[in-house]
């Protein structure tokens, strides 16, 4: 298997946000603003990453029967590093993540690539695969998060562009995220197709 297709079929061809539509409850919720969806993908894409690595190392010692609750063992150790790590070096992107970091072992794309690609592949190419999916996840959540930064208060990345007295703040409410999400998924796939 081609190494550079793992990577890229992971941001393009099955991007999770916008292709396979999974994870939308992190999607959703934390990407008030393009930094907390950008922080949420890159936690998530470490856990994946480092889970999807372990998980080929160990998959020929765990029997069948408790396969996914073993997944889920080694997903939850990794989440509570990474949250340990997030609530130490970067308390404020910690706070405002809130309850979706734990709900990273929860996570549909983490649980669905270590069924479906760690546990059939080597170490390397799961950890390609891990890169991939995260990247695209990461780069999803933040053009969520800047779009509706954007459109809500006339920021990006916290810089405001003068324009927040002339902006809806739905964007940055539930109902914006559907609206963003929709049109942006539209978007993606209307020029994946080309």
């Amino acid at each position: 298997m081609n190494k550079f297709k793992i990577i890229t079929d992971g941001i393009l061809k099955n991007n999770p946000t916008f292709v396979l539509v999974l994870g939308m409850c992190p999607t959703l919720g934390t990407t008030t603003s393009a930094i907390n969806g950008m922080g949420m993908g890159v936690a998530t894409m470490a856990v994946l990453i480092m889970s999807n690595m372990v998980i080929s190392l160990i998959k020929n010692l765990i029997p069948d029967k408790v396969r996914i609750p073993a997944f889920i063992v080694v997903i939850a150790s990794f989440v509570t590093i990474i949250e340990m790590l997030m609530q130490a070096y970067v308390p404020s992107l910690y706070a405002a993540l809130g309850v979706f970091i734990p709900l990273i072992v929860v996570n549909c794309i983490i649980l669905g690539r270590a069924e479906a690609f760690a546990s059939k592949h080597g170490v390397f190419d799961s950890l390609l695969d891990g890169i991939g999916i995260g990247l695209g996840f990461t780069i999803a959540l933040t053009i969520v998060g800047a779009v509706r930064e954007l459109l809500g208060s006339g920021a990006v990345f916290g810089y405001s562009l003068g324009i927040a007295d002339y902006m809806p703040l739905v964007f940055v409410l539930a109902p914006g995220a559907f609206l963003v999400l929709g049109y942006l998924m539209v978007l993606f796939n209307k020029l994946a197709k080309r």
